[in-house]
């Protein structure tokens, strides 16, 4: 069924509805990438592997554990299965989605996993959907085989097995687990949770720190006309080659418009993670006055903030004080396509109100263990991207054999990296253990893209065009039309790691490859 463009539309918000995701041309973001740089106040900006069990099947180095197995060792669980969530506001069905449990139903977002800085994270996936899958720990600098990134650190785990995953979070952040293994449908159908990992020491109620904190998964669904997952574009190449498969419903925390309760006169930190496979989302807090402390998990230097950018997979982490005077409700907003800013979330004032801080904000600690680019003695590379509707490109290689635009969409493939459609067989470069690699990419397409490095953080720099802040430490950049940047890198994690646009249908016709450390 077509979605519908005023689709879920609650009372006394007729503005609601997302701009329409089914349309030829240009993203709901174009208008963002055609003005001038947003800067200043406005945000555009060795581990122990796990044991093996014995008798499980080692496949690509990995071990999956068939259910039999999955008794014999006490380790939490994360079960990826069938389940129902009430997505569209009340009065409407409930949807059937994929999701994460550690006990009963599955959650939407899927359960929070939260640890210190320094300590293991443990879970044995368990495999009840009827996919494969593999679950991927985004933003951690973590052991390679641990990674999750199917198909190139393990084989998917099939329906009915399972897989260890053994690992320590080294960073305090705000980070996310997703599946990583069809993305851009198991993403889609809801198999994302959020991933908190706490600082070393206190931070959360020091004198300037906020006194409370509130994560908030945002996401993005296409659902019919009864509140169910349009089904029959999982593989839309039309979508894919334009900004992606684009919803017509946004969530906070796996609800429609749901109320946020704030006392007056707290100070509040709000971990913000963009979940959505395609969505770009253009975020305010009127009234609020946010101010940004941590992108993709990494410290910065807290500046006042107007907009909050958030590409697919990125996250941000801002403070806000909440006035004593709130009296109206005050709201989240997100910039639904064309300038057009609705309410995704109400902020209430209620209780008790408190003696507003007086103090400066308390700056994050520093992670202390990311090594600063050495650019003098760079390994420089390039990454050009290619493709997508209304450019196209003449000819790029896939699966070794060049063909052109036409014979590369009859393969699904619509999108390239470096004449590359794909591009899983050779890796894009090589770097020595501990060399520093800088990264000059150019968006040669009509959309912008949202570029992620797995197992390391990177810092932006000077060229950075409109989206992005120099300086700034990240792990996903978003790439606007048109547009060149670069970044550096210190290659000190080994092993074979993806890099990929997380538009994720994107990824899936063309824009995944990856780099070799070691």
């Amino acid at each position: 069924m077509t979605p519908i463009k005023t689709l879920f539309t609650p009372p006394g918000n007729p503005r609601v509805a997302l701009a329409d995701p089914s349309r030829d041309g240009h993203t709901d973001l174009d208008h963002l990438t055609s003005g001038e740089p947003l800067i200043g106040k406005s945000l555009m900006t060795s581990l122990n592997r796990r044991t093996f069990v014995a008798g499980a099947a080692a496949i690509s180095g990995m071990a999956v554990l068939p259910r039999s197995a999955l008794v014999q060792e006490a380790l939490p669980v994360l079960r990826a299965a069938p389940s129902m969530a009430q997505l569209a506001p009340a009065g409407f069905p409930a949807t059937p989605v994929w999701s994460y449990a550690t006990q009963g139903a599955g959650l939407i977002p899927g359960p929070e996993i939260r640890v210190r800085a320094g300590e293991r994270i443990r879970r044995r996936l368990v495999n009840d959907l009827p996919q494969p899958t593999a679950v991927h720990w985004h933003g951690i600098r973590i052991e390679n085989a641990m990674d999750g990134a199917a198909p190139l650190t393990q084989a998917a785990v099939p329906p009915g097995a399972g897989f260890d995953y053994d690992f320590v979070a080294p960073d305090p952040g705000t980070y996310w687990y997703h599946s990583h293994n069809r993305g851009w449908e198991q993403v889609a159908r809801g198999l994302a949770g959020p991933l908190i990992v706490e600082d070393r020491a206190p931070w959360l109620g020091e004198p300037g720190a906020a006194t409370r904190e509130l994560t908030l998964v945002l996401d993005d669904w296409l659902l019919d006309a009864n509140a169910e997952l349009v089904e029959d574009r999982w593989d839309d190449l039309h979508a894919a080659a334009h900004g992606g498969r684009l919803g017509n419903t946004v969530t906070v925390n796996g609800a429609a418009y749901p109320d946020l309760e704030a006392r007056p006169g707290e100070r509040v930190r709000l971990r913000l993670i963009n979940t959505a496979t395609a969505r770009i989302m253009p975020l305010a807090l009127p009234g609020l006055s946010p101010r940004l402390i941590a992108l993709d998990g990494h410290p910065v230097p807290p500046r006042d903030v107007e907009t909050i950018l958030l590409g697919p997979a990125q996250r941000a982490d801002v403070v806000v004080d909440v006035p004593l005077d709130l009296e109206a409700p005050s709201a989240l907003f997100i910039d639904a396509g064309n300038g057009e800013w609705v309410s995704i979330a109400a902020i209430a004032a209620g209780g008790q109100p408190l003696e507003p801080s007086e103090e400066a904000l308390l700056p994050l600690p520093a992670w202390g263990t990311l090594r600063a680019p050495d650019l003098a003695a760079s390994q420089r590379e390039t990454l050009v991207m290619e493709g997508g509707a209304m450019r196209g490109m003449s000819e790029a290689v896939y699966r070794g054999e060049t063909m052109d635009f036409r014979e590369l969409a009859s393969n699904g493939m619509v999108w390239a990296f470096n004449g590359v459609a794909h591009g899983m067989d050779t890796p894009m470069f090589r770097a020595d253990l501990g060399r520093t690699v800088q990264l000059e990419m150019t968006n040669r397409s009509m959309f912008p893209h949202a570029i992620h490095l797995h197992g390391h953080h990177f810092e932006v720099l000077a060229r950075s065009g409109a989206l992005n802040t120099s300086g700034d430490v990240r792990d996903t950049v978003l790439i606007g039309a048109e547009e060149t940047l670069e970044i550096a890198f210190v290659a000190d994690n080994p092993g074979k790691w993806m890099l990929h646009c997380h538009m994720l249908s994107h990824q899936a016709s063309g824009m995944m490859g990856w780099f070799g450390v070691g």
